[in-house]
């Protein structure tokens, strides 16, 4: 296993779109189609094309290679690989977001596992249909949380009608605040370039950096670059905005943030299975906790089909407000009226009015969530019982310490582009498939996957195995993992998990600066040790002015030298 190479491809964002896996078979079918034809044109690949996943009986062969055309005018002009699979990215998306429109009404619990993911077919659509309702919506969220910024007041307010925002975004700086607003400090401002005009290799570094931190938040990042970003691509720049405005929207959902929402849930509950729910469960559950008490006789399963009518959200605020919501609009028959109503009311809540009566009897899944996000912002009617909420609140040093590593982990395999998103890193690692999944990004090839379950995983052996392979292939990897066995992992040993997920990071790390030395000059091969990254930093910090110098990789010291 140690000596196998994986199938590697130049472009890291490209890579992160497949595992492995995926890689290999698609590597094997090319190569087999190149080996029979001589060479793979827009004359060849539709045929093989149609047999892949996701594009097998849903699109024609015509339509792919028309697809192909648009790309390829020359039938004759050679595709190689990665042209393969960028064109494959492409055909997947066009699929997505087909279906994306065709369910737009549905999106109720019994969808896709990921149907509830933020505009996620509106980053990956080749359709360049814009929403000009969630196109306002999003502008007047920028201008309300950007528009005192040093930088960008003197660009703000942005004109909804227009393409100011699309032409606003090709340097970068936008998008790089907007995520540090959505999740603070996640981007260092003195990392972003921020002069009046930029030039290229500027203005990819910052779209970069907005692109890897994007992931790192949460957002999912499919087929989009930093070139789309430079042109201002409007459909891929309302995905990833709108991605990016469902984590602020969202980012008091959760027991750290807001833990009078215990009251949720009943004593039966294990802490652990309500830490990892999602923000969009969460938010869920706490309006039929709201809908409930105020006598709704219905259960909200998604912000689309089950609000249209817009009598939940009556429910809702006579539930919170019943100061400001008059019998009248749970007796008014007309949805159109209701939903004018609704956001009247809401209004007097201090509610910025982002959506319309007509994206809430449209079913506009997207502006329906932040709605409901907002009106849980300014009022969420909780009044919890105030020992619980002072034992949820409660933590020692060294939670906060690991709470701080749980951070910078979380961040850093939701980075990678593994297919699980992980919302809390040491409940979602316990039954090891994340952890697979992050092995074979850092060393492709080295997972069996025929000896790994994927979740659901009910039986507990399965986890076990799958966490006893974690262990394997990091023993194989050298890795010191002194006491750790599969099922430390299993039963979420924090110290233990800490220990092999710092040793993963590292690994990583060090492998892509190694990748970054092989490719400059003077290098001659050179492996990169901690010594070189000490002192490359200890430079930076001289050449800034600064005496202080770090000599290890020690928390203290390093707050020191770059304070």
């Amino acid at each position: 296993m140690s000596g196998f190479v994986g199938v590697v491809v130049s472009d890291p964002s490209l890579q992160g779109q497949f595992t492995q896996v995926e890689l290999r078979s698609l590597k094997a079918k090319f190569v087999s189609l190149k080996r029979d034809s001589g060479h793979v044109t827009t004359k060849n690949l539709p045929g093989l094309m149609k047999k892949l996943r996701g594009l097998h009986e849903v699109v024609p062969e015509e339509e792919i290679a028309a697809f192909l055309s648009e790309s390829y005018p020359d039938s004759d002009q050679e595709i190689e690989f990665e042209s393969f699979l960028r064109e494959y990215l492409n055909l997947q998306a066009r699929v997505s977001a087909k279906e994306g429109s065709a369910t737009a009404g549905g999106g109720g619990a019994g969808g896709r596992k990921n149907s509830s993911s933020f505009l996620k077919s509106t980053i990956t659509t080749l359709l360049h249909n814009l929403n000009q309702a969630e196109k306002s919506s999003y502008v007047a969220h920028i201008n309300t949380y950007l528009g005192e910024d040093p930088f960008l007041k003197k660009y703000l307010p942005i004109d909804p009608s227009g393409n100011q925002l699309f032409d606003l975004i090709r340097d970068g700086v936008l998008l790089c605040k907007l995520i540090n607003v959505a999740v603070p400090g996640t981007i260092d401002e003195r990392a972003i370039n921020k002069k009046r005009v930029l030039n290229p290799w500027e203005r990819n570094e910052n779209h970069t950096l907005c692109l890897n931190s994007a992931k790192a938040i949460g957002c999912t990042v499919v087929n989009i670059g930093t070139q789309d970003l430079v042109e201002g691509r409007p459909h891929l720049v309302l995905g990833l905005i709108s991605q990016i405005i469902k984590i602020q929207l969202l980012a008091d959902l959760n027991l750290k943030k807001t833990p009078q929402l215990v009251e949720l849930f009943d004593d039966s509950k294990d802490i652990d299975e309500v830490l990892s729910l999602s923000p969009e469960k969460m938010l869920l559950r706490w309006m039929n906790h709201h809908l409930k008490k105020a006598g709704y006789k219905k259960t909200v399963n998604n912000f689309s089909s089950d609000v249209k009518d817009g009598e939940a959200y009556a429910y809702l605020l006579k539930a919170l407000a019943p100061e400001t919501s008059p019998e009248t609009t749970l007796e008014t028959k007309d949805p159109d009226e209701r939903a004018k109503m609704v956001l009247e009311q809401a209004e007097k809540l201090d509610c910025k009015r982002y959506l319309t009566p007509k994206d809430i009897t449209e079913g506009s899944a997207n502006l329906n969530l932040a709605f409901v996000a907002q009106i849980f912002q300014h009022r969420n009617g909780l009044t919890s019982d105030i020992k619980q909420v002072t034992l949820t609140q409660s933590a020692s040093r060294d939670d906060v310490l690991v709470s701080r590593e749980e951070r910078a982990f979380r961040m850093w395999i939701n980075s990678l582009g593994v297919g699980s998103y992980v919302n809390n890193v040491f409940e979602d690692v316990r039954n090891g498939w994340v952890l697979l999944e992050v092995l074979d990004k850092v060393s492709p090839g080295s997972v069996n996957w025929k000896l790994a379950s994927k979740p659901p995983i009910k039986l507990p052996f399965r986890k076990l195995e799958n966490c006893n392979q974690v262990v394997k292939i990091g023993k194989e990897l050298k890795f010191s993992l002194v006491n750790l066995a599969g099922n430390d992992i299993v039963q979420g040993n924090k110290k233990l998990i800490v220990a092999l997920l710092w040793q993963l990071m590292r690994f990583n790390i060090l492998q892509l600066l190694n990748r970054l030395r092989s490719h400059s000059k003077g290098s001659q091969g050179k492996q990169i040790t901690d010594a070189d990254i000490l002192n490359w930093a200890n430079s930076k910090v001289k050449t800034s002015g600064r005496t202080s110098r770090m000599e290890s990789f020690k928390v203290t010291l390093i707050s020191i030298a770059f304070a």
